[in-house]
């Protein structure tokens, strides 16, 4: 069964730090790269942040050198620390494969970034 559970979202001032968590099936995390996605309000979903199966990672260019994405095999959970958060980094941020996402999407957690 196909599982993707993101936590750790929440309300944080600008320039502020946030770390989330995604806990994937096995069917996903075992044989797929783990990508960051996120979707503002009145937007279509973006990457964000990959994490390949060898370990290289990738990031778009708007979140370059403020967020990391890493990962637990042993906990089967990517990771993703958010720093310098800006008021557009507001959005759902959800976890899936890469650099083919499943169909099946998990809830998302909602980042806020507000004073």
């Amino acid at each position: 069964q196909v599982q993707l559970v993101e936590s750790g979202g929440g309300l944080v001032q600008p320039g502020g730090s946030l770390r989330l968590s995604c806990v994937a099936s096995e069917s996903i995390f075992s044989i797929n790269g783990m990508g960051w996605y996120r979707q503002a309000p009145e937007k279509g979903r973006e990457f964000i942040a990959a994490i390949c199966n060898g370990g290289s990672t990738s990031y778009a260019d708007s979140v370059k050198g403020r967020f990391t994405i890493s990962r637990d095999r042993a906990k089967k959970t990517v990771y993703l620390q958010m720093n310098t958060l800006k008021p557009d980094d507001t959005a759902v941020y959800y976890c899936n494969a890469f650099p083919k996402p499943l169909n099946s999407w998990g809830q998302g957690t909602q980042v806020t970034v507000s004073s």
